[in-house]
């Protein structure tokens, strides 16, 4: 095992933040970060009712650590550690703080260069800076923000300017698998990752379908309630399956499917009888995964363990045994799992003959290494989609947007860009050609 997976076990918090004490220019930077928290409280924007979290900062190349509580009434901002146990440990160094505050980068891209580290609720941590106006008043770079809508509260996280773009994460994950995705594209982009109802911090009904087309409403709903009229949808294995019941189910609201090793319906399916006869019921019983499963379970994600940083792997095997700790979180995961397995591949209304109707351009990404949805299935696509672009990642697993994050944003962009290009012309003789194959 390499050092780097030895470390999942472990914060190491000192890869990280790198504390310098006694540096001269450090030391200088001082009255400008402590200007920057005491202005902390008049650039709050609010919280939700009922909202109450307390959040310890460290900058660990000064020495110093700060107390900020975020309530419904206010920000209050302490020098010190109090005897309060805090929600959130968020690290970094003095220079990093003062260009977050700044606004010149956002917290996703300090994680991205590995000079803040966070503890805790992964959700409040990320969006702490998106509770504080910017200098000069203005918005601060991202927001992860509750979307109520009639069916469902979806968190949210919102970044950047441009054409909207969808990402959809995968069973048993969250938003956080897409944040390099998400600070990748909102140079260009108005990002929106959400977590779908039943997985990281958006609710779980117990009276949720957690199936595809349960899903790809609830997505309508959030555009629908953000007044996003069409956007580009990326999908990650079930969120793959997502997107794409969307452009089957609602093709006037997509302009092009990124497929990330999505969930297509499997074609042998040995355990049929025994998985339908299993009930995501039995969830609301109390139970666990030891960390250790869980542990293994992600790194099997994985082709090459070492291109995944290890600070990021302690984080998600965290946050899904906090999540998966509740009851509603247990049934939606084995409930999404179980439909999942079940989705019928051929006969009248099977996945593959409805492929076929599939209008909006699609990309589908494969992973020569992926246990889970191996690259084979992209000969079936082939047969049922042929005008659907496919590419396939040498030596990559099931996540390519965390295994090969710099790889999978040029993808997006390079295609995004060609559907933009062709516009609605191209998107409109498509579905004249769909129509024509369904009438002959």
């Amino acid at each position: 095992m390499s050092d780097r997976r030895r470390c999942v076990s472990s914060p190491c918090e000192g890869v990280l933040s790198r504390p310098v004490p006694g540096s001269a220019a450090a030391s200088a930077r001082l009255p400008l970060v402590e200007e920057a928290f005491r202005t902390l409280p008049e650039r709050y924007l609010g919280a939700t009712p009922g909202f109450d979290a307390t959040y310890q900062v460290r900058l660990g190349d000064i020495g110093h650590t700060w107390e900020v509580r975020c309530t419904t009434h206010g920000a209050r901002v302490r020098k010190g550690a109090t005897k309060r146990r805090p929600d959130v440990v968020i690290g970094t160094d003095s220079a990093t703080w003062l260009r977050l505050r700044a606004g010149e980068l956002s917290g996703i891209e300090a994680f991205g260069e590995r000079s803040l580290y966070a503890r805790g609720n992964l959700d409040l941590a990320v969006g702490f800076e998106g509770m504080f106006r910017l200098p000069d008043d203005r918005p601060p770079l991202l927001r992860i923000h509750e979307v109520q809508t009639k069916g469902a509260r979806i968190s949210t996280l919102t970044m950047g300017e441009g054409p909207d773009v969808l990402l959809l994460h995968g069973l048993g994950g969250a938003k956080s698998s897409f944040f390099d995705t998400a600070a990748g594209l909102s140079t260009e982009y108005r990002v929106h990752a959400l977590d779908l109802p039943g997985f990281g911090s958006s609710c779980k009904p117990a009276t949720g379908g957690y199936n595809a087309r349960y899903f790809a409403d609830r997505v309508v709903d959030v555009m629908d309630t953000l007044g996003i009229g069409r956007a580009h949808l990326v999908g990650n294995s079930m969120g793959g399956r997502v997107a794409i019941e969307m452009g089957l189910r609602h093709p006037n609201r997509v302009r092009g499917l990124a497929l990330l090793c999505p969930a297509v319906a499997f074609v042998k399916r040995e355990y049929h009888p025994i998985v339908r006869l299993l009930r995501p019921e039995l969830g609301f019983l109390p139970h666990r995964f030891t960390r250790g499963m869980v542990e293994s379970t992600f790194w099997s994600l994985f082709c090459d363990p070492d291109a995944i940083d290890p600070s990021m792997a302690d984080i998600v095997v965290e946050e899904f045994q906090r999540i998966y700790g509740t009851a509603g979180a247990r049934f939606a995961f084995l409930a999404a799992a179980r439909n999942i397995y079940l989705d019928k591949p051929y006969g009248r209304g099977g996945f593959y003959p409805r492929l076929s109707e599939l209008s909006a351009p699609s990309l589908f990404v494969w992973g020569t290494h992926d246990n889970l949805i191996p690259a084979g299935f992209k000969h079936h696509v082939e047969k049922w989609l042929p005008r659907a672009e496919q590419m396939v990642l040498e030596n990559c697993g099931h996540v390519p947007q965390v295994e090969r994050p710099e790889q999978v944003i040029g993808l997006l962009e390079r295609f995004f860009s060609r559907v933009d290009a062709l516009g609605d012309d191209e998107t409109a003789r498509s579905r004249t050609s769909t129509a024509a194959r369904r009438a002959a």
